[in-house]
C-alpha cells in the first residue's frame, strides 16, 4: 500500500470524468450547457486544475452521465472526498510552487536522471548552500525551504517507501557546493543511501560523453492503481512541467533506460564515490 495522496486522488478522478464524458458520447459544450456551467469550470475538472472537488459537481455530472450504478456513483463520491483532504505538504505552500511532493507521496517508484543532486537525496548542509546561492533568500527563508526539502525525503523512511532509481551526472558530485566538508558529507550520504533496498544511485560518467538527458533533469513517477499512469515530472527557472500522454512517457522511458545503460553499475558508482570522498580525506 502507498500512502494517501489526495492530490494522486484528484488526478484519478480528473480522468475517471473525462472517460465518462467520452463514453457518453458527449461534447464539452454539451455537458456545460445541460449544467448551466461555465466551460472553463469542466475545463478545470477534466485537466485536474482544481484544488476541491465538490461533491455536489460531482453528482451532477453522474446524472449527466447517466451513472446509475450505486457502487460505482458512490466509489467516485468517496474518491472526491478523499481528494478533498489535506497532505502535509499544504502546510509549505510558501514554500512548493508546484505538486511534485503530492505526487512523490502517492508514487511506488521515482525514476530520475538529474544533472544535480537530487532533491531527495541531499543533506541539509548542501540543501543550504544550494538556497544561498542560487535564490536570493534570507536565512530564515532558507531554513524553512531546507524543513520542507526534509519532509519530502521522509516518503524514503516510510514503511513502504517507494523505489528510487537515480543518474546523478558525475560533474554534480564534483562541484564544491558548499565547500569540501559539505561535498564529503554529501558523498558519505549518497553512499550510505545506495545501500538501502529502495534506492538505486548511478552515477553517469564522464566518459559517457553526449547523451540523450542533455537538456536537463526529469522525475517518471509511477503509481500502483491502474487509474493512475505514470506521470514526467520536469522543471524550468519558472515552471514544473507535468506531462502524461502517452508518446511524452514512452520518450522519457527510453532516455532513462539510456542514460541508465550509459551510466556505472550500482557497485561502480559506490567505488567512484568512495574514491572521490578519500581524495577529499587526504587533502
Amino acid at each position: 500500500m502507498t500512502e494517501h495522496s489526495p492530490t494522486v486522488k484528484r488526478r484519478q478522478l480528473s480522468m475517471a470524468l473525462l472517460d465518462l464524458r467520452k463514453a457518453r458520447g458527449l461534447t464539452a459544450a454539451e455537458v456545460t450547457k445541460r449544467l448551466d456551467w461555465t466551460p472553463s469550470k469542466l475545463t478545470r475538472i477534466e485537466r485536474n486544475d482544481w484544488k476541491l472537488p465538490n461533491p455536489r459537481d460531482i453528482r451532477d455530472l453522474l446524472d449527466t452521465y447517466d451513472v446509475t450504478d450505486e457502487n460505482e456513483r458512490a466509489a467516485l463520491i468517496d474518491l472526491a472526498k478523499q481528494a478533498r483532504q489535506r497532505g502535509w505538504w499544504a502546510d509549505y505552500k510558501d514554500v512548493f510552487r508546484g505538486r511534485l511532493p503530492a505526487f512523490e507521496a502517492g508514487a511506488v517508484a521515482l525514476r530520475t536522471y538529474d544533472p544535480n543532486i537530487p532533491g531527495l537525496c541531499q543533506t541539509p548542509d548542501y540543501m543550504r548552500a544550494v538556497f544561498r546561492a542560487g535564490f536570493g533568500l534570507d536565512e530564515s527563508t532558507i531554513e524553512r525551504h531546507v524543513e520542507a526539502r526534509l519532509a519530502r525525503q521522509e516518503i524514503l523512511e516510510r514503511r513502504n517507501p517507494p523505489q528510487l532509481m537515480t543518474v546523478v551526472d558525475e560533474a554534480a558530485l564534483h562541484r564544491l557546493i558548499g565547500g569540501p566538508e559539505v561535498r564529503l558529507a554529501q558523498l558519505e550520504h549518497l553512499i550510505k543511501m545506495g545501500e538501502r533496498p529502495n534506492v538505486t544511485i548511478q552515477v553517469l560518467p564522464f566518459s559517457a560523453g553526449a547523451h540523450p538527458a542533455m537538456a536537463g533533469g526529469f522525475v517518471i513517477l509511477d503509481f500502483e492503481d491502474v487509474a493512475s499512469p505514470s506521470l514526467v515530472y520536469t522543471e524550468t527557472p519558472t515552471d514544473d512541467l507535468y506531462r502524461e500522454k502517452p508518446p511524452d512517457l514512452h520518450r522519457y522511458t527510453v532516455i532513462f533506460s539510456t542514460v541508465q545503460a550509459l551510466a556505472l553499475s550500482t557497485e561502480e558508482s559506490a567505488q567512484r564515490m568512495q574514491s572521490m570522498a578519500r581524495d577529499l580525506q587526504q587533502r
